[in-house]
Protein backbone atom coordinates (compact mmCIF):
# COMPACT_ATOMS: atom_id res chain seq x y z
CA UNK A 1 0.00 0.00 0.00
CA UNK A 2 1.46 3.49 -1.23
CA UNK A 3 1.33 6.74 1.03
CA UNK A 4 -2.42 7.82 2.18
CA UNK A 5 -3.31 11.31 -0.50
CA UNK A 6 -2.45 14.56 0.87
CA UNK A 7 -4.81 17.27 -0.14
CA UNK A 8 -4.30 21.26 -0.04
CA UNK A 9 -7.26 23.24 -0.18
CA UNK A 10 -7.39 26.84 -0.96
CA UNK A 11 -10.71 28.84 0.22
CA UNK A 12 -11.49 25.71 2.11
CA UNK A 13 -11.56 23.35 5.24
CA UNK A 14 -9.28 20.60 5.32
CA UNK A 15 -7.19 18.97 8.22
CA UNK A 16 -4.68 18.52 5.25
CA UNK A 17 -4.40 21.48 4.16
CA UNK A 18 -2.27 23.40 6.75
CA UNK A 19 -0.22 20.08 6.97
CA UNK A 20 0.61 19.54 3.10
CA UNK A 21 1.08 23.46 2.87
CA UNK A 22 4.04 22.73 5.37
CA UNK A 23 5.05 19.70 4.51
CA UNK A 24 5.91 21.73 0.91
CA UNK A 25 6.89 24.99 2.06
CA UNK A 26 9.69 23.48 4.09
CA UNK A 27 10.67 21.41 1.16
CA UNK A 28 9.63 18.17 1.87
CA UNK A 29 8.23 17.05 -1.70
CA UNK A 30 5.21 14.60 -1.16
CA UNK A 31 4.72 12.45 -4.50
CA UNK A 32 1.02 11.58 -3.03
CA UNK A 33 0.17 16.30 -2.14
CA UNK A 34 -2.69 17.28 -4.17
CA UNK A 35 -4.48 20.62 -4.78
CA UNK A 36 -8.31 20.02 -4.80
CA UNK A 37 -10.10 22.66 -6.47
CA UNK A 38 -14.26 22.73 -5.40
CA UNK A 39 -15.80 23.15 -8.75
CA UNK A 40 -19.48 22.35 -7.52
CA UNK A 41 -21.35 21.31 -4.43
CA UNK A 42 -20.61 17.80 -6.24
CA UNK A 43 -17.39 18.06 -8.34
CA UNK A 44 -14.12 18.50 -7.66
CA UNK A 45 -10.65 19.07 -9.79
CA UNK A 46 -7.27 17.39 -8.39
CA UNK A 47 -3.66 18.63 -9.14
CA UNK A 48 -1.06 16.84 -8.47
CA UNK A 49 1.48 19.14 -6.87
CA UNK A 50 5.62 19.50 -7.02
CA UNK A 51 5.30 22.23 -4.36
CA UNK A 52 3.13 25.08 -2.75
CA UNK A 53 5.67 28.27 -3.60
CA UNK A 54 3.23 31.15 -1.77
CA UNK A 55 -0.08 30.97 -0.18
CA UNK A 56 -1.43 34.05 1.78
CA UNK A 57 -4.59 36.03 2.73
CA UNK A 58 -4.09 39.71 1.19
CA UNK A 59 -6.62 42.42 2.27
CA UNK A 60 -9.19 41.40 -0.79
CA UNK A 61 -8.39 37.33 -1.67
CA UNK A 62 -7.06 34.34 -0.71
CA UNK A 63 -4.14 33.40 -2.94
CA UNK A 64 -1.60 30.68 -4.04
CA UNK A 65 0.81 29.92 -5.94
CA UNK A 66 1.14 26.40 -6.81
CA UNK A 67 3.82 24.24 -8.99
CA UNK A 68 1.65 21.67 -10.48
CA UNK A 69 3.26 18.43 -12.45
CA UNK A 70 0.47 19.03 -15.19
CA UNK A 71 -0.06 22.66 -15.85
CA UNK A 72 3.54 24.03 -14.10
CA UNK A 73 2.80 27.34 -12.30
CA UNK A 74 -0.73 28.03 -11.53
CA UNK A 75 -2.14 30.89 -9.89
CA UNK A 76 -5.21 30.29 -7.86
CA UNK A 77 -7.62 33.19 -6.12
CA UNK A 78 -10.29 32.08 -3.71
CA UNK A 79 -10.07 28.57 -4.55
CA UNK A 80 -10.56 29.12 -8.33
CA UNK A 81 -7.23 28.19 -10.93
CA UNK A 82 -6.79 31.98 -12.80
CA UNK A 83 -3.84 30.67 -14.82
CA UNK A 84 -1.56 27.73 -15.40
CA UNK A 85 1.93 28.49 -16.96
CA UNK A 86 1.34 25.84 -19.68
CA UNK A 87 -1.98 26.63 -21.08
CA UNK A 88 -2.66 30.51 -19.88
CA UNK A 89 -1.70 31.55 -23.67
CA UNK A 90 -4.94 30.32 -24.68
CA UNK A 91 -6.99 32.82 -22.18
CA UNK A 92 -5.27 35.69 -22.97
CA UNK A 93 -4.31 35.86 -26.62
CA UNK A 94 -8.71 35.21 -26.84
CA UNK A 95 -9.28 37.74 -24.42
CA UNK A 96 -7.12 40.57 -25.78
CA UNK A 97 -6.44 39.76 -29.41
CA UNK A 98 -9.80 40.11 -31.01
CA UNK A 99 -10.97 43.17 -29.49
CA UNK A 100 -7.33 45.15 -31.05
CA UNK A 101 -7.73 42.97 -33.69
CA UNK A 102 -11.18 44.36 -34.98
CA UNK A 103 -10.46 47.88 -33.47
CA UNK A 104 -9.10 50.03 -36.74
CA UNK A 105 -6.03 51.34 -34.98
CA UNK A 106 -5.88 50.85 -31.13
CA UNK A 107 -3.14 52.60 -29.09
CA UNK A 108 -4.40 52.89 -26.07
CA UNK A 109 -6.08 49.94 -23.57
CA UNK A 110 -6.99 49.50 -20.32
CA UNK A 111 -6.72 46.76 -18.10
CA UNK A 112 -8.98 45.88 -15.35
CA UNK A 113 -7.18 43.34 -12.96
CA UNK A 114 -4.75 41.00 -14.91
CA UNK A 115 -2.23 41.03 -12.34
CA UNK A 116 -0.11 38.38 -13.05
CA UNK A 117 0.71 40.35 -16.20
CA UNK A 118 -0.06 38.16 -18.85
CA UNK A 119 -3.00 40.16 -20.57
CA UNK A 120 -0.26 43.10 -21.08
CA UNK A 121 2.09 41.20 -22.61
CA UNK A 122 0.30 39.92 -25.22
CA UNK A 123 -1.90 43.91 -25.92
CA UNK A 124 2.07 44.92 -25.91
CA UNK A 125 2.78 42.98 -28.92
CA UNK A 126 0.61 45.12 -30.87
CA UNK A 127 3.22 47.54 -33.16
CA UNK A 128 -0.25 50.13 -32.66
CA UNK A 129 0.41 50.53 -28.89
CA UNK A 130 1.19 53.54 -27.30
CA UNK A 131 0.17 52.98 -23.49
CA UNK A 132 -1.49 50.02 -21.92
CA UNK A 133 -2.94 50.69 -17.97
CA UNK A 134 -3.21 48.03 -15.99
CA UNK A 135 -4.86 48.33 -12.85
CA UNK A 136 -4.85 45.84 -10.43
CA UNK A 137 -6.67 46.17 -6.40
CA UNK A 138 -3.97 43.79 -5.32
CA UNK A 139 -0.51 44.86 -4.61
CA UNK A 140 0.30 41.07 -3.24
CA UNK A 141 -0.82 39.20 -6.57
CA UNK A 142 1.20 41.62 -8.23
CA UNK A 143 4.16 40.96 -6.33
CA UNK A 144 4.34 37.66 -6.42
CA UNK A 145 3.46 37.20 -10.15
CA UNK A 146 6.63 39.68 -10.67
CA UNK A 147 8.41 37.38 -8.67
CA UNK A 148 8.05 34.30 -9.74
CA UNK A 149 6.26 34.32 -13.29
CA UNK A 150 9.61 35.34 -15.53
CA UNK A 151 7.81 34.82 -18.53
CA UNK A 152 6.43 38.11 -17.96
CA UNK A 153 9.52 40.19 -16.84
CA UNK A 154 9.35 41.64 -20.15
CA UNK A 155 5.95 43.23 -20.00
CA UNK A 156 6.23 44.21 -16.55
CA UNK A 157 9.59 46.65 -17.86
CA UNK A 158 7.95 48.13 -20.87
CA UNK A 159 7.70 51.59 -20.90
CA UNK A 160 4.25 51.51 -22.56
CA UNK A 161 2.74 49.63 -19.06
CA UNK A 162 2.02 51.87 -16.59
CA UNK A 163 1.00 50.04 -13.47
CA UNK A 164 -1.65 50.80 -10.96
CA UNK A 165 -2.78 49.29 -7.32
CA UNK A 166 -6.14 50.46 -7.05
CA UNK A 167 -9.52 49.58 -8.06
CA UNK A 168 -10.80 49.58 -11.65
CA UNK A 169 -14.05 51.10 -10.62
CA UNK A 170 -12.24 53.74 -9.14
CA UNK A 171 -9.25 54.17 -11.14
CA UNK A 172 -11.71 54.89 -14.22
CA UNK A 173 -13.98 57.20 -12.83
CA UNK A 174 -10.92 59.64 -11.62
CA UNK A 175 -9.36 59.35 -15.15
CA UNK A 176 -10.22 62.06 -17.65
CA UNK A 177 -8.50 60.43 -20.62
CA UNK A 178 -10.49 57.70 -22.77
CA UNK A 179 -9.52 54.31 -24.38
CA UNK A 180 -9.71 52.68 -27.48
CA UNK A 181 -9.73 49.07 -25.72
CA UNK A 182 -10.70 48.27 -21.97
CA UNK A 183 -10.51 44.84 -21.48
CA UNK A 184 -11.95 43.14 -17.91
CA UNK A 185 -9.53 40.29 -17.15
CA UNK A 186 -11.37 39.93 -13.59
CA UNK A 187 -11.40 37.19 -11.10
CA UNK A 188 -14.96 34.99 -11.48
CA UNK A 189 -18.16 37.13 -9.57
CA UNK A 190 -17.85 35.17 -6.37
CA UNK A 191 -19.71 35.54 -3.37
CA UNK A 192 -18.37 38.22 -0.99
CA UNK A 193 -15.32 38.53 -3.47
CA UNK A 194 -13.92 41.64 -4.54
CA UNK A 195 -14.89 41.45 -8.50
CA UNK A 196 -18.82 41.01 -8.89
CA UNK A 197 -19.58 44.74 -8.88
CA UNK A 198 -17.21 45.12 -11.74
CA UNK A 199 -19.74 43.06 -13.59
CA UNK A 200 -22.90 45.19 -13.07
CA UNK A 201 -25.49 47.09 -15.78
CA UNK A 202 -25.03 50.16 -13.60
CA UNK A 203 -21.21 50.07 -13.79
CA UNK A 204 -20.64 49.63 -17.61
CA UNK A 205 -23.20 52.21 -18.22
CA UNK A 206 -22.01 55.07 -16.52
CA UNK A 207 -18.17 54.12 -15.39
CA UNK A 208 -16.84 51.53 -18.30
CA UNK A 209 -18.51 52.90 -21.70
CA UNK A 210 -17.93 56.67 -21.12
CA UNK A 211 -14.31 56.14 -20.94
CA UNK A 212 -14.38 54.51 -23.99
CA UNK A 213 -13.50 56.46 -27.34
CA UNK A 214 -16.47 56.73 -29.90
CA UNK A 215 -15.31 53.35 -31.75
CA UNK A 216 -13.54 51.57 -28.84
CA UNK A 217 -14.50 48.05 -27.52
CA UNK A 218 -14.55 46.21 -24.09
CA UNK A 219 -14.27 43.21 -23.79
CA UNK A 220 -14.20 40.51 -20.44
CA UNK A 221 -13.70 37.01 -19.49
CA UNK A 222 -17.37 35.76 -18.31
CA UNK A 223 -16.88 32.56 -16.82
CA UNK A 224 -17.50 28.87 -17.67
CA UNK A 225 -19.16 28.95 -21.18
CA UNK A 226 -19.41 24.64 -21.07
CA UNK A 227 -22.57 22.59 -22.06
CA UNK A 228 -23.57 22.37 -17.90
CA UNK A 229 -22.01 25.40 -16.84
CA UNK A 230 -22.90 28.22 -19.26
CA UNK A 231 -25.80 29.59 -17.13
CA UNK A 232 -24.12 30.04 -13.83
CA UNK A 233 -22.64 33.49 -15.49
CA UNK A 234 -21.68 33.43 -18.78
CA UNK A 235 -25.43 34.16 -20.11
CA UNK A 236 -25.76 37.00 -17.46
CA UNK A 237 -23.23 38.53 -18.26
CA UNK A 238 -23.74 38.82 -21.64
CA UNK A 239 -27.52 40.01 -21.54
CA UNK A 240 -26.38 42.65 -18.88
CA UNK A 241 -23.75 43.87 -21.90
CA UNK A 242 -26.43 43.73 -23.97
CA UNK A 243 -28.39 46.42 -22.46
CA UNK A 244 -25.48 48.82 -22.44
CA UNK A 245 -23.67 48.41 -26.04
CA UNK A 246 -24.90 48.00 -29.38
CA UNK A 247 -23.13 45.06 -30.83
CA UNK A 248 -22.50 42.41 -28.65
CA UNK A 249 -20.93 39.13 -30.01
CA UNK A 250 -19.99 36.11 -27.47
CA UNK A 251 -16.98 33.65 -28.52
CA UNK A 252 -15.34 30.21 -26.53
CA UNK A 253 -13.06 27.66 -26.25
CA UNK A 254 -11.82 24.88 -24.32
CA UNK A 255 -8.81 25.75 -21.47
CA UNK A 256 -7.69 22.21 -20.15
CA UNK A 257 -6.44 23.52 -16.78
CA UNK A 258 -9.96 25.31 -16.08
CA UNK A 259 -10.78 22.03 -17.30
CA UNK A 260 -14.25 23.37 -18.97
CA UNK A 261 -15.29 25.84 -22.02
CA UNK A 262 -14.40 29.10 -21.32
CA UNK A 263 -16.38 32.21 -22.40
CA UNK A 264 -15.64 35.68 -23.39
CA UNK A 265 -18.03 38.96 -24.57
CA UNK A 266 -17.21 41.83 -27.00
CA UNK A 267 -18.92 44.60 -26.91
CA UNK A 268 -19.15 47.99 -29.26
CA UNK A 269 -21.09 50.71 -30.48
CA UNK A 270 -19.65 49.88 -33.61
CA UNK A 271 -19.93 46.68 -35.74
CA UNK A 272 -17.91 43.99 -34.62
CA UNK A 273 -17.50 41.89 -37.70
CA UNK A 274 -14.36 41.06 -39.12
CA UNK A 275 -13.56 38.05 -41.32
CA UNK A 276 -11.37 34.93 -41.17
CA UNK A 277 -8.56 36.52 -43.94
CA UNK A 278 -8.86 39.74 -42.98
CA UNK A 279 -7.93 39.31 -39.32
CA UNK A 280 -4.94 36.75 -40.29
CA UNK A 281 -4.03 39.97 -42.49
CA UNK A 282 -3.87 42.23 -39.00
CA UNK A 283 -2.59 39.77 -37.31
CA UNK A 284 0.76 39.38 -39.72
CA UNK A 285 0.85 43.19 -40.00
CA UNK A 286 -0.03 44.77 -36.81
CA UNK A 287 1.84 41.89 -33.97
CA UNK A 288 5.66 41.95 -33.68
CA UNK A 289 5.27 38.25 -31.99
CA UNK A 290 4.04 35.02 -32.56
CA UNK A 291 0.81 33.68 -31.75
CA UNK A 292 0.16 30.38 -30.66
CA UNK A 293 -3.37 29.70 -30.51
CA UNK A 294 -5.24 32.55 -32.30
CA UNK A 295 -6.24 32.54 -36.20
CA UNK A 296 -8.83 33.92 -38.18
CA UNK A 297 -10.75 30.45 -38.81
CA UNK A 298 -10.35 29.65 -35.09
CA UNK A 299 -11.81 32.98 -34.13
CA UNK A 300 -15.18 32.36 -37.01
CA UNK A 301 -15.56 29.28 -35.32
CA UNK A 302 -15.37 30.10 -31.80
CA UNK A 303 -18.28 32.58 -32.09
CA UNK A 304 -20.36 29.93 -33.22
CA UNK A 305 -22.12 28.28 -29.99
CA UNK A 306 -23.69 24.70 -29.93
CA UNK A 307 -27.88 24.55 -29.86
CA UNK A 308 -28.12 24.65 -26.41
CA UNK A 309 -25.93 27.49 -25.35
CA UNK A 310 -27.32 29.62 -27.84
CA UNK A 311 -31.01 28.95 -26.96
CA UNK A 312 -29.72 30.24 -22.91
CA UNK A 313 -28.23 33.54 -24.90
CA UNK A 314 -31.86 34.10 -26.59
CA UNK A 315 -33.91 33.20 -23.40
CA UNK A 316 -31.68 34.73 -20.20
CA UNK A 317 -33.32 37.39 -18.45
CA UNK A 318 -31.61 38.23 -15.48
CA UNK A 319 -29.20 41.53 -15.97
CA UNK A 320 -26.23 41.79 -13.05
CA UNK A 321 -27.10 44.54 -10.40
CA UNK A 322 -25.39 45.47 -7.29
CA UNK A 323 -28.26 43.60 -5.56
CA UNK A 324 -29.10 40.80 -8.26
CA UNK A 325 -26.14 39.48 -8.60
CA UNK A 326 -25.20 35.96 -9.90
CA UNK A 327 -22.27 33.72 -8.91
CA UNK A 328 -20.25 30.56 -9.39
CA UNK A 329 -19.67 28.35 -6.53
CA UNK A 330 -17.83 29.48 -3.80
CA UNK A 331 -17.10 31.93 -1.49
CA UNK A 332 -14.19 34.84 -1.58
CA UNK A 333 -12.24 36.03 1.78
CA UNK A 334 -14.91 37.86 3.13
CA UNK A 335 -17.32 35.13 3.46
CA UNK A 336 -14.97 33.54 6.43
CA UNK A 337 -15.39 37.02 8.29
Amino acid sequence: MGEAPQFFYVNAISKFGHETQQNHCNGHNHDSSWYEEIIDDDLKWSYKLNSVLHKGISEYQEIALLDTKRFGKALVIDGKMQSAETDEFIYHECLIHPPLLCHPNPKRVFIMGGGEGSTAREALKHNSIDKVVMCDIDQEVVSFCRKYLVVNKEAFSNKKLELVINDAKAELEKRKEKFDVIVGDLADPLEDGPCYQLYTKSFYEKILKPKLNDNGIFVTQAGPAGIFTHKEVFTSIYNTIKQVFKYVMVYSTHVPSFADTWGWVMASDQPLSIGAEEMDKRIGARIHDELHYLNGAWFHSSSIMNKTVTLSLQNETHVYTEENARFIPGHGVAHRF
